[in-house]
C-alpha cells in the first residue's frame, strides 16, 4: 500500500510539473508552435517487479520479464492524445519443497502443476500527455483495460493410517489453490511516465516506468483474484509422530486448525523498461504572435485569448467538481477536461478566434450549454469567462474511510450504499485519499457500510428526508474502518428493540446483515454477541431480557447461514455499565442510552 501511494504521488507530481512547465514556456515564448499531431509506435522490454501480497506470502512471486507494444496518437498541438498498450509479463513462483515427508503413521506430499508461475497478457487504452523540449519528450499516460491471466496450481495432501482398515487415507489438504478457473480475465489499470531522447524527428530511445494492477472486477466466468485456502499449522509434524483415524476420530487437528482460511491477491507490479519509438507525422508550423510591450494581446487583429469555464450547481450556485467539460470548435478541435474542486475546467491558453460550444456531463446528466462567438475575441478582456450549470435533483454524499484509531484516511476500502426503501445496492471503492461519492435521491433513507475482508465498520444511517435541495447539495460522512483482531470489541450501532421485547426489527436486521457479510468474508472469525441494558428496572428481569435479545440476534445470524458454533449469545443485563448510572443514581436519558447497547467480541480470528 505504501509503495502504491509513493508511485501514484510521483506520477501525479511529475504530470503536474509537465503541465505547469509547458504553460509557462508557452506564455514566455514570442512564437507559438503549432503541431498537427503525430502517431508513434513504441516497442519495449524490461523487468516487472511484483508488489504487495502478490509478491508476499500469497502469490510468492519473483521478478519477471515484461515486453510490450504501444501505439499513441496525438491530436493537434501534439500534447494531448490517446494511446493503446499491449504487453506480456510473467512472474515465477518461489518453489515449494515437493519432497514427500514421512512420519510414523503416514506421509505428506506437495504437487504442483507444470505452470509454476503467473503469465499475463494486458490490453489497455487511455489518455496521454506529452511535453517536448528540444530532443527530449516527457509523456504521462493513464490506461484501463483487460488482463488475461494464467495461474499456477498446487495442492498439499496429508495421508494418515486408518486404524480400522489398516490403510493410508487422505485426512486433510492443509494448503491448496482454490480458483474457480486458472485462466480468469479481469479489469486492470495502468499509469506511467516515459522519457524519450529523439535521435531524429522519427526515431527515439525511451525509458518507461509504470504501475499495473488487476482491479478485481471479473469478466466472464471465475473469480479474477488468485485464491489460496489453508489450515493454520498449530505445531509441526515430527518424524516419529503418530497421526491416525479411528472410527471417525482423528488427532490431525492437534497439528492443524479445523477452520480453513481463504486468502486472495491480485496481480500488481511496478515495471521498468527500455524501448524504441518510431514517430509519424507533420513538422511543427510556427505562427508569429506579436504583442505590445505590456504583454497584452491585440485582439482586434485576431490574436488568441485564454478561455476559463466554471461549472456550478443550478439550485445552490455551488461549484461542481468532477464534471467532464467539452469545449468544441470546428476550426480548432475539441478540448476535454474534468473540473477541479473550484468547478474550473482546465484553462485553454492562447485559444484562437472562432466559434466554440461548451457542454458538460456528470453522473450521466448533461449540463446547460454555453457558446463563445468570434466577436468575443474582439473585446478588451484577456480572459473569456463562461459558466454552465447542472440541475441534478439528487444530493451528493461525499464520504471518507478513516482508520478507527488514528482517524487518518485509508484508501482502497469497498463501501456499500443501500436504499432502504427498495433495498437497491451500489458499490464503490474509496480512492487514494479515502474518498467515495454517491448520489442520493430526495426523501430517502440509506445505510452505508464498509465491506472488506479483515475490516469492520459500523452501519451508518443517512437520510435526505427534511433536506431542501435548493439549499443543500452535499452530505458528508466519515466512515470508521477498524481491523478485526482477536479480543477486539465493537458496539453495533443502530440496533433498537421495542419496549419489553426481544424480536429483531427491520432496522436492526439491516445492521445484523452487515455482521453476516463480515463473518462470511472472515470464515475463521468466532464472536460473542452480547446485549446490555441500563440500570432502570429489576436486575434479574434486565438480565433475562438481555439474554433473550442476544439470543434473538444470534438466531437471526444463524438463519442467514452463519454456523452456530461460531457465535455465542450472552446477556449481561445491567452488570457492565459504561458509566456511573447504577441503581438509585439520577442520570439523563442520554446517559442511560449509553448503557443500552449490543456488542460483539472477537473470540477467535
Amino acid at each position: 500500500m505504501i509503495m502504491k501511494k509513493i508511485i501514484f504521488t510521483f506520477l501525479l507530481l511529475l504530470t503536474s510539473a509537465c503541465f505547469l512547465y509547458a504553460q509557462t514556456e508557452t506564455q514566455l515564448d514570442s512564437a507559438a508552435s503549432i503541431h498537427p499531431g503525430n502517431t508513434q509506435i513504441n516497442v519495449y522490454g524490461g523487468v516487472s517487479m511484483p508488489l504487495g501480497t502478490y509478491k508476499g506470502n500469497i502469490g510468492r512471486v519473483n521478478l519477471g520479464p515484461v515486453i510490450g507494444l504501444g501505439i499513441d496518437h496525438y491530436f493537434k498541438g501534439n500534447h494531448w492524445g490517446i494511446g493503446m498498450d499491449f504487453r506480456y509479463f510473467q512472474h515465477t513462483m518461489r518453489k515449494f519443497n515437493t519432497d514427500t515427508f514421512h512420519f510414523a503413521t503416514g506421509f505428506r506430499t506437495m504437487e504442483m502443476s507444470d505452470a509454476k508461475g503467473f503469465k499475463n497478457y494486458a490490453l489497455s487504452i487511455g489518455p496521454s500527455y506529452k511535453f517536448s523540449r528540444g530532443k527530449l519528450d516527457i509523456e504521462a499516460f493513464l490506461r484501463g483495460g483487460i488482463l488475461w491471466q494464467s495461474f499456477p496450481q498446487y495442492e498439499q495432501q496429508l495421508f494418515v493410517l486408518d486404524m480400522v482398515s489398516n490403510t493410508y487415507v487422505e485426512a486433510l489438504k492443509p494448503m491448496y489453490t482454490d480458483n474457480e478457473t486458472n485462466n480468469p480475465k479481469s479489469l486492470m489499470g495502468l499509469a506511467g511516465v516515459k522519457f524519450t531522447y529523439n535521435f531524429t524527428e522519427n526515431i527515439g530511445l525511451f525509458l518507461q516506468t509504470d504501475y499495473l494492477r488487476g482491479l478485481g472486477e471479473k469478466l466472464g466466468e471465475g473469480k479474477s483474484g488468485f485464491y489460496v485456502s489453508s489450515n493454520s499449522v498449530l505445531k509441526e509434524i515430527q518424524e516419529f509422530d503418530k497421526i491416525y483415524i479411528r472410527n471417525d476420530e482423528t488427532n490431525v487437528y492437534d497439528y492443524y486448525s479445523k477452520e480453513r482460511t481463504s486468502q486472495q491477491t491480485f496481480v500488481q507490479a511496478f515495471n521498468v523498461s527500455l524501448g524504441l519509438k518510431i514517430s509519424f507525422g507533420g513538422k511543427n508550423k510556427t505562427k508569429e504572435v506579436s504583442g505590445g510591450s505590456s504583454g497584452k494581446l491585440d485582439n482586434k487583429n485576431g490574436q488568441t485569448k485564454e478561455i476559463l469555464v466554471v461549472v456550478k450547481d443550478k439550485r445552490t450556485g455551488l461549484a461542481l467538481s468532477g464534471v467532464k467539460v467539452n469545449i468544441s470548435s470546428k476550426e480548432n478541435g475539441d478540448f476535454v477536461s474534468i473540473t477541479n474542486s473550484n468547478g474550473e475546467a482546465d484553462r485553454i491558453q492562447n485559444a484562437k478566434p472562432g466559434a466554440y460550444i461548451i457542454s458538460g456531463d456528470k453522473n450521466g446528466l448533461a449540463t446547460s450549454i454555453a457558446t463563445i462567438e468570434p466577436s468575443d475575441f474582439d473585446k478588451d478582456n484577456a480572459v473569456i469567462y463562461k459558466e454552465i450549470f447542472q440541475d441534478d435533483s439528487r444530493f451528493t454524499l461525499i464520504g471518507e474511510t478513516m482508520e478507527c484509531e488514528t482517524q487518518k484516511p485509508i484508501s482502497g476500502i469497498s463501501t456499500i450504499l443501500t436504499n432502504t426503501s427498495n433495498n437497491s445496492v451500489v458499490n464503490q471503492i474509496s480512492d487514494n485519499e479515502g474518498k467515495f461519492i454517491y448520489q442520493l435521491d430526495q426523501n430517502r433513507d440509506y445505510t452505508v457500510v464498509a465491506n472488506q475482508s479483515g475490516k469492520y465498520s459500523q452501519t451508518e444511517l443517512i437520510s435526505t428526508k427534511g433536506l431542501d435541495r435548493n439549499k443543500t447539495l452535499f452530505v458528508t460522512l466519515k466512515l470508521g474502518v477498524c481491523p478485526i483482531e482477536e479480543g477486539a470489541t465493537f458496539i453495533l450501532k443502530n440496533i433498537f428493540y421495542d419496549f419489553d421485547k426481544s424480536n429483531i426489527r427491520q432496522d436492526a436486521a439491516r445492521v445484523l446483515d452487515n455482521l453476516v457479510n463480515i463473518m462470511k468474508k472472515n470464515p475463521s472469525m468466532k464472536i460473542e454477541l452480547s446485549a446490555h441494558t441500563d440500570s432502570r428496572g429489576n436486575d434479574n428481569y434486565n438480565l433475562r431480557l438481555s439474554q433473550q435479545r442476544a439470543q434473538a440476534a444470534v438466531n437471526y445470524l444463524i438463519s442467514k447461514g452463519i454456523k452456530q458454533n461460531r457465535i455465542t449469545a450472552k446477556g449481561y443485563g445491567e452488570t457492565r455499565l459504561v458509566n456511573g448510572c447504577g441503581n438509585g443514581i439520577t442520570c439523563t436519558e442520554e446517559q442511560h442510552e449509553q448503557n443500552r447497547r449490543t456488542e460483539i467480541k472477537v473470540l477467535k480470528y
